[in-house]
């Protein structure tokens, strides 16, 4: 790629799904700065939400953690963390869940517990935090990760925060009142939930991107769309937002 890097994509890919207006509970990472991103872009109605309480954040960098003070000197109130779970997010009043992941599996749930057995694992993760709240309950949930054989697995070693479980039904099955993951931004290409199956299916590709790299960093058979698309490539807004808000950070 020529230009901007791969991160750079993604980020961007990432920011360009969140629109103007909707509510985002967002996480620290990935999530954030593509968040940050869209608002100070096609956004700038974007409400940013984050799990430390602040509603309507607007950082002029980026959040070193939900706990940073710039969130809260930046936002337009600042409440306790059970009523943003009890009175915001559990209720459906979220529009977007923006989260991350360590791994996902073919049905888009994440995982960021442990690596390996529950019991013995290889590596311990950060942990759930609010993504299991979030990932149930959100109207839906966007998913922003790196893209390798390590991270995108056949089934995932925990489930921290359900996608689509098994297949078509098992939200309902559970109760969960959210759409799920509706679509998932790395840095090779886009992928989105097959109507019918709800199995991650590749929508897009990034410029300079085969459908080849892409199957090759999949632990599983992924399914293309026959309507396969190709990413716009960042402009230089984009780039110059983006690369001007993580030099303030």
């Amino acid at each position: 790629m020529s230009g901007y890097t791969a991160d750079e994509m993604m980020t961007v890919a990432a920011s360009r799904a969140l629109r103007d207006g909707v509510r985002c509970f967002v996480g620290i990472g990935l999530p954030s700065t593509a968040a940050n991103l869209a608002r100070l872009t096609h956004a700038p109605e974007l409400v940013l939400i984050y799990e430390s309480g602040t509603l309507g954040s607007k950082p002029d960098r980026l959040p070193a953690s939900i706990g940073d003070g710039i969130l809260g000197e930046t936002a337009d109130a600042v409440i306790s963390v059970p009523e943003v779970f009890n009175y915001w997010l559990q209720p459906g009043r979220i529009d977007v869940g923006f989260l991350g992941a360590a791994q996902l599996d073919r049905f888009a749930n994440i995982n960021t517990t442990v690596v390996g057995d529950y019991q013995d694992p290889k590596v311990r993760l950060p942990g759930a935090g609010g993504a299991p709240e979030i990932a149930a309950s959100c109207r839906e949930v966007f998913v922003v990760v790196r893209q390798t054989r390590r991270s995108f697995v056949e089934r995932v070693d925990f489930v921290t925060s359900v996608g689509h479980g098994r297949g078509a039904g098992d939200r309902e099955r559970l109760g969960l009142t959210g759409a799920g993951p509706t679509t998932v931004i790395t840095d090779l290409g886009v992928m989105r939930p097959d109507p019918e199956t709800r199995e991650l299916t590749l929508t897009q590709v990034h410029p300079g991107v085969s459908v080849e790299q892409v199957r090759a960093a999949t632990g599983w058979e992924l399914r293309v769309s026959p309507e396969l698309g190709e990413t716009p490539a960042p402009t230089a807004a984009e780039l110059a937002a983006l690369r001007e808000l993580k030099g303030r950070s």
